[in-house]
């Protein structure tokens, strides 16, 4: 395997934002499909329990927002970091950025899989779970718990896959897991008749599989970066480097379960556990194509994070544009599907009448604004790859902290007091802090266009004492 992400500053920027967004996109699809896959079977269990099911699985998303939320904390960091050193050419540092990369997965892993087996329940029913979903909700956190763990190293192994320069093998080896995730749910769901703890093994054996594959990579000896045993001493400049960009990601993740906690707590207490599965169906639904969103971003990000290394600012201009015009373009298209189709697409979650009619408005609600949500999506990687981690946080955050918090709070009592509808208010105040977040966006890109200009040379991030005479 030779270094292939000399192609980055070469190749024309088009032909290479489809050789690594189609990938990308193909593997944050897929990434979806693993908690897809269980709604769909799960909704259509046939045991009577397919609501039930639902919605404990929707109380469990906050938990799995914080595991992936470490994920992104260290995987888009490491990266991200390892596109800008490789533009720089130091083979070396990015080795130290692998093996680092690894220490930090096994601290976060170890810490969260340890928190939630002590406070699981407490947590589980601080986000919303009732007395009929509990019991269900702890089945399936007590299997797939450490499953996470493996789904944090496959994430950050795969984009490092894809940073240098493989990333057709790194949609592959998610490729690989989700069919295998498909056929294990089929198994243990529909065949053995197990319900949640079902869905729980069929996720954590797949994904086992997939992490083994992505470790293989950088053990293979043909691999110009792979693990060495300098890789593995620990180094803080490379600690703070990663978690430095990877806050962003953290923090967009960490609000994401946030604001999913205090959604469900809302749509409990105005439309019950039947809103809360329908929220969940909806948000898995609408998470397809923020996933592609955030696929072509990734994309992005090796060819942005790579030239801005190399100083090859014209072409970091380039890719930025077209990717941008690639996800709003993505993001007309979601808005038109759910607007036109929305009952269709809830019918392959669950064919309740009553889950498919409360739906149609959620889906309209959620997904009116997609197009903003992908222009907010795109800047905020933008400031990811460009090494602006704090104003990347400001990008990621304002949809949902600044905005969808407070109003959430506020607006559905104000509906319900009203109109006697708080759960419209729920769907409303989404698409208000979609129009928002995009707004405040646009004026922090403005604060941070010389980025773009010709001769402008990034800071370096690495020690005096390691940097070469060209870097001091």
């Amino acid at each position: 395997m030779t270094d292939k992400t000399k192609e980055l500053e070469s190749q024309p920027v088009g032909r290479l934002l489809w050789q690594y967004a189609i990938p990308a996109v193909t593997s944050q699809v897929v990434t979806s499909v693993y908690n897809i896959v269980d709604r769909i079977f799960l909704g259509h269990s046939g045991d009577g329990y397919g609501t039930l099911y639902l919605a404990a699985l929707a109380i469990t998303f906050p938990v799995m927002n914080i595991v992936h939320a470490f994920g992104s904390l260290v995987g888009a960091g490491a990266s991200s970091r390892m596109s800008i050193v490789l533009g720089r050419k130091d083979n070396r540092w990015a080795e130290k950025i692998l093996g680092n990369t690894m220490l930090l997965t096994f601290l976060f892993g170890f810490l969260f899989v340890t928190a939630g087996y002590i406070w699981m329940r407490p947590i589980l029913t601080l986000f919303g779970a009732s007395a009929q979903t509990i019991d269900f909700a702890c089945e399936y956190m007590d299997i797939v718990l450490p499953g996470m763990f493996l789904v944090t190293m496959t994430y950050n192994l795969t984009g490092l896959i894809r940073a240098t320069g493989y990333p057709v093998k790194a949609m592959w080896i998610m490729i690989g897991g989700a069919i295998l995730n498909i056929v294990l749910d089929y198994f243990f769901i529909s065949l053995m008749r197990q319900g949640v703890a079902g869905a729980a093994w069929g996720t954590t054996i797949s994904m086992a599989v997939t992490a083994i594959v992505s470790v293989l990579h950088f053990v293979d000896r043909r691999s110009f970066i792979r693990f060495k045993s300098h890789c593995w001493a620990p180094k803080l400049y490379i600690f703070r480097n990663i978690l430095a960009i990877g806050i962003s990601p953290f923090s967009m993740n960490v609000a994401a379960f946030a604001v999913v906690a205090i959604l469900n707590r809302q749509l409990s207490m105005f439309g019950g556990d039947n809103a809360v599965a329908v929220y969940g169906v909806v948000n898995s639904a609408a998470g397809l194509i923020f996933m592609m969103f955030l696929g072509v971003c990734q994309g992005m990000q090796p060819i942005a994070g790579y030239n801005y290394g190399a100083c090859r600012n014209d072409r970091l201009r380039e890719v930025y544009i077209l990717t941008m015009k690639v996800c709003v373009a993505l993001g007309i298209l979601g808005s038109a599907l759910s607007l036109l189709f929305p009952g269709t697409i809830i019918k392959f979650f669950n064919n309740d009448s009553e889950i498919v009619n409360m739906g149609i408005p959620a889906m309209r609600y959620l997904m009116a604004l997609a197009p903003f949500i992908a222009y907010t999506i795109v800047n905020s990687q933008l400031f990811q790859s460009i090494d602006q981690p704090w104003i990347a946080i400001v990008t990621s955050l304002s949809r949902q902290v600044l905005f969808l918090i407070p109003i959430s709070l506020i607006l559905p009592g104000i509906m319900f007091r009203s109109s006697g509808d708080g759960v419209v208010g729920v769907w409303l105040s989404c698409m208000i802090c979609d129009f928002l977040g995009a707004a405040l966006s646009t004026v922090l890109l403005l604060t941070h266009r010389d980025v773009f200009r010709v001769g402008y040379v990034p800071p370096v991030r690495k020690p005096r004492k390691e940097s070469g005479p060209k870097e001091r």
